[in-house]
């Protein structure tokens, strides 16, 4: 099951923008209908919906609808088909997983008002400027 994916090619270069356009909703259609297993694998039934992942790939790919090089969208489609490669054949475990597709960048921060009330002026500026 997690093998489904090995014989997916991405081809070397697209002739034109409407090429690199459906590559890049051929791509979106095997990334959803490979959320059912990638969710069997990680075990993230507990943590997030289909429709969810669904959304958090289709923002993915919006965030560079901008573009409209032909060269540069097979690279950036390349790149999608050998991440979307590595979850499926589980490269990955399951904190990468939430860390960077159900939690996103924001889950991470962290809140530092709470824990700082009994702190010195020293190790309030040291633990600020060493959060990552």
């Amino acid at each position: 099951m997690a093998f489904t994916l090995r014989g997916l090619k991405v081809s070397p270069n697209s002739a034109s923008l409407e090429e690199a356009r459906s590559r890049v909703f051929d791509f979106f259609k095997t990334a959803c209908r490979s959320i059912p297993s990638i969710m069997e694998i990680y075990n993230l039934h507990d943590v997030v919906t289909v429709s969810q992942l669904r959304s958090t790939i289709a923002s993915e790919i919006r965030k560079n609808a901008h573009i409209d090089n032909p060269k540069v969208i097979d690279l950036l489609l390349f790149k999608g088909m050998e991440e979307l490669g590595n979850i499926t054949e589980h490269a990955k475990q399951r904190h990468h997983i939430l860390g960077q597709y159900v939690l996103g960048k924001q889950g991470l921060v962290q809140d530092s008002s709470t824990k700082d009330e009994g702190i010195s002026p020293f190790l309030k500026s040291f633990y600020e400027t060493n959060y990552f």
